[in-house]
This record gives C-alpha cells, sequence and structure tokens, in this order.
C-alpha cells in the first residue's frame, strides 16, 4: 500500500515534467489506451463472447463517462495549477462518496464524527482555495491557479461520484479487471478524442516523454490499480483507505522536491484540515471498532 501512495502520489509529477513534450491530455489518453487494451484481452479470454451481456454495459460506459470526466478536470486542471494542489484536491474524492452513499444508502448512513471530518474538509478546502501566496516566477498566477484547483476538485467529485456508481450498480459484484476495463476504454475513446480536437495531439519522443507516458501507462493506469483492486480482495477496505491519505503527502512532497513548486502556509494549513477531515470520514468506523474491542 505504501508503495501505490508513491506511484500515484508522483503520477501527477510524471505528467507535469513532460508537459512541454505531450500535453497533459494526450499523456492520459495514451495510458488509458495501453491498460484498456491489454484489460480487453484479459476480460476476453476469462469471459469470451459473454462478457458483456451480463448487464453492466450501461453502468460500465456512466462509470467511464464519470471516470475519463475527472480525468479531463486532471489534464486540464494541471495546465492551470501545481501538481502538489492538483494531489490534494483529486483526494477530496472520499468526502463526495461519502455524502452520496449516505444519502443512496441506507447502511452507508454517517455518524456524526463523520460529519464532523466533512465540515473540517470543506473548510480546509475554502482556506486552500483562499489563501494563496504571491505567485513565483514560473509558477501560475492567482487567477490561473485558482481555475486549475476547482478543475481539481471537479475531478475528486467525478472520482467520487465514479465509486457511488460502481456501488450501486452490477458493477459491483463485477470482476475488478472488467470495471478498469470499462473506464478505461471509455477514457481512452474521449480523451484522445478531445486531444485531437483541441489541437493537443502533438507528440515530441524525447526520452522523458517515453519514460513518463511508460511509468504511467505501465505501472500507474494498469498495475497500480489491478494492485489496489487486488488489496481490497484481502483487507479491511477501512485500513486501506487511510493508508491511502498518504498519496497526497507524497504528491505534495514530490511537488516541491522535484517541481520546485512553493507551498504556501495558506495551502498547507487548508491541506492538513482536508486530510483530517478525509480521515475523520473514512477511519470513524475502523474507529468504533478498535472502541468496541477495547
Amino acid at each position: 500500500m505504501l508503495l501505490l501512495c508513491v506511484c500515484w502520489g508522483f503520477q501527477q509529477i510524471a505528467i507535469k515534467l513532460v508537459a512541454d513534450d505531450v500535453a497533459p491530455i494526450m499523456q492520459i489518453g495514451l495510458r488509458s489506451t495501453f491498460a484498456a487494451l491489454v484489460l480487453a484481452v484479459v476480460v476476453w479470454r476469462r469471459e469470451g463472447l459473454r462478457a458483456f451481456s451480463d448487464g453492466t454495459a450501461l453502468p460500465g460506459l456512466l462509470v467511464g463517462l464519470l471516470f475519463a470526466g475527472e480525468f479531463l478536470f486532471v489534464a486540464q486542471g494541471l495546465v492551470h495549477t501545481t501538481a502538489s494542489h492538483m494531489s490534494v484536491f483529486l483526494y477530496t474524492a472520499p468526502i463526495f462518496a461519502a455524502l452520496g452513499l449516505h444519502w443512496l444508502l441506507p447502511e452507508e448512513r454517517m455518524k456524526p464524527l463523520q460529519w464532523l471530518g466533512v465540515a473540517i474538509a470543506f473548510c480546509g478546502i475554502a482556506v486552500a482555495f483562499l489563501g494563496k501566496g504571491s505567485p513565483q516566477a514560473g509558477q501560475p498566477d492567482a487567477g490561473d491557479m485558482l481555475l486549475g484547483d476547482a478543475m481539481g476538485l471537479m475531478a475528486g467529485l467525478l472520482w467520487g461520484a465514479t465509486t457511488v456508481a460502481i456501488r450501486k450498480s452490477s458493477l459491483s459484484e463485477a470482476a475488478p479487471a472488467k470495471t478498469l476495463l470499462y473506464q478505461m476504454a471509455v477514457a481512452s475513446v474521449g480523451l484522445l478524442a478531445f486531444a485531437v480536437a483541441t489541437g493537443h495531439d502533438g507528440i515530441r519522443y524525447t526520452q522523458a516523454a517515453v519514460l513518463s507516458v511508460a511509468f504511467q501507462s505501465v505501472v500507474v493506469a494498469l498495475s497500480s490499480y489491478l494492485a489496489w483492486f487486488w488489496l481490497l480482495r484481502r483487507y479491511l477496505a477501512s485500513r486501506l483507505s487511510i493508508l491511502s491519505f498518504m498519496t497526497p503527502l507524497f504528491g505534495v512532497s514530490f511537488g516541491v522536491l522535484i517541481l520546485d513548486e512553493p507551498l504556501d502556509a495558506g495551502f498547507a494549513a487548508g491541506a492538513a484540515m482536508v486530510l483530517a477531515g478525509i480521515t475523520l470520514v473514512s477511519g470513524a468506523e475502523m474507529l468504533r471498532d478498535l472502541l468496541r474491542r477495547r
């Protein structure tokens, strides 16, 4: 799980590092295409012609559209804001997922401690948005960064909606490879089409660009997500979710150390509040279990 968090925290950095060679939207489209092709072979070998006749096609299309929308906002947001900011705002997803599941599934009703976590997280979002320091050389100005941060928050909302859609549909019982295939296939078509339509499909075949896209394709888009699903089948989801919140910490650290991104006090305070709120929302159930045992 620690390795997965390092990997996910670095993915925004990998995109930013070669954004001049390959546009972020094109990078994510290419990695989604690679993952979709590999997953299509896996699903076809396992299920053959009956693969998409089990009632998962329509929910799969919906989840794929949400997933594509999420990464459209990630790609476009990284043009306007820093990788550090994107790492934090993207990981607001558990808050939106918890709110959606609270309203749609009786067994997912939130407790007072979780509502406190939601309140803290949203206060943190406000602080992170408002706490913009003076822009440094080579960094986006305040207005541009605000737009990118808003796109990161929208990406988090769509990620949360994806989680809710999976839980509420037949995909909750589908094989992880099939669920991921729907997401990657729709993202591949949608994001590559967007890149071509907006003129962001150019590629400069530098060594850094090739290595970055290869890392994102093999490690992030395929291996890490399959490893995550594998872990979810063997360990408590609540504990894994808590550990996953190390990801934005790695993302911010890599952004500061590798990309020399600024880390102003306002954003740092807001990010800490967001992570604290998410931890309360996702960890409340585990905490209650521990207290009962004591």
